[in-house]
């Protein structure tokens, strides 16, 4: 059975998306594993990452992103969406990631998200807003060792599809104020949702990223969040680095992790947080 997990932060720039998309790579690249990232996320920035911006255009400009899904539950009787002509294999510039797809997302998400609560019902009243990822992608689920869901910076309807599939999530976050701030308010709310929907959600962690080790703020919301009880906080930590800009466009040509993300340990970082990842999911 696959293992599904999302990343999300109700906060923007903290990292979330090149944390989904390093260690994807890294799970494919170094742990040999299947992986499906699910990019929900109307920036579209995981799916640039991984494929590229030209190559998101066509596919976008013919409706093979997950917004058509959205869109045809607002319009039943025009079902367009493809699971198949979405779905993009072999995806990333990482050479050694030969086993990691897609599903694109889609500036359209950000004007479907807010109709989906008026989604129709269906003639037996079946259809849920809150489920229509998990029926269109659970039958191909088991297709991959691990699945990762990038959600949106909220916890609206479009995020609960991707919750609503997943096991467990992670929590991308500077250590500052600002950041940190909607967590426990992510939890909370996770953890009402998983309660209402009759399925286990837990938090794997909390993954400190951009850390700038001379920074005091910094070192003091690590012991906050190293003390509290909202979530556990994974032991690796992603330092500030130059290289990720570079990381983020996605290259014609194949390179190497460390090429990709820089000689100087970042590389090394993402590795053993996606060992902690495994050993969270598995255990």
């Amino acid at each position: 059975m696959a293992h599904v997990f999302s990343t999300i932060n109700l906060k923007g720039g903290v990292g979330k998306t090149t944390t989904t998309v390093a260690v994807a790579e890294t799970l494919s690249a170094e742990f040999n594993k299947t992986v499906l990232v699910v990019d929900l996320d109307p920036q579209t920035n995981a799916t640039t990452m991984l494929i590229g911006e030209k190559k998101w255009h066509e596919l976008n400009d013919r409706g093979r992103t997950l917004a058509q899904l959205f869109k045809d539950a607002l319009e039943p009787d025009n079902k367009q969406f493809d699971f198949d002509a979405a779905l993009q294999k072999r995806v990333s510039d990482v050479k050694d990631a030969r086993t990691l797809d897609l599903l694109p997302s889609s500036l359209d998400l950000i004007d479907v998200q807010d109709k989906l609560a008026s989604t129709p019902s269906g003639k037996f009243y079946s259809v849920n807003p809150i489920e229509l990822l998990w029926r269109a992608v659970k039958a191909r689920l088991d297709d991959y060792d691990i699945v990762i869901v990038d959600c949106p910076p909220n916890l609206g309807i479009i995020t609960l599809n991707g919750l609503r599939i997943s096991h467990g999530y992670i929590i991308p976050t500077i250590p500052d104020i600002l950041s940190t701030y909607g967590i426990p308010q992510i939890v909370t709310r996770v953890r009402e949702f998983s309660d209402e929907i009759a399925e286990t959600i837990d938090p794997l962690g909390i993954v400190v990223t951009k850390h700038q080790a001379n920074s005091s703020v910094h070192a003091n919301v690590l012991r906050t969040l190293q003390a509290g009880k909202d979530a556990p906080v994974f032991d690796t930590i992603i330092p500030q680095a130059n290289d990720i800009a570079g990381a983020a466009e996605h290259q014609s040509h194949s390179r190497t992790l460390k090429q990709k993300y820089g000689y100087r340990g970042l590389a090394d970082c993402y590795r053993s947080l996606a060992e902690e990842i495994i050993a969270r999911l598995e255990g």
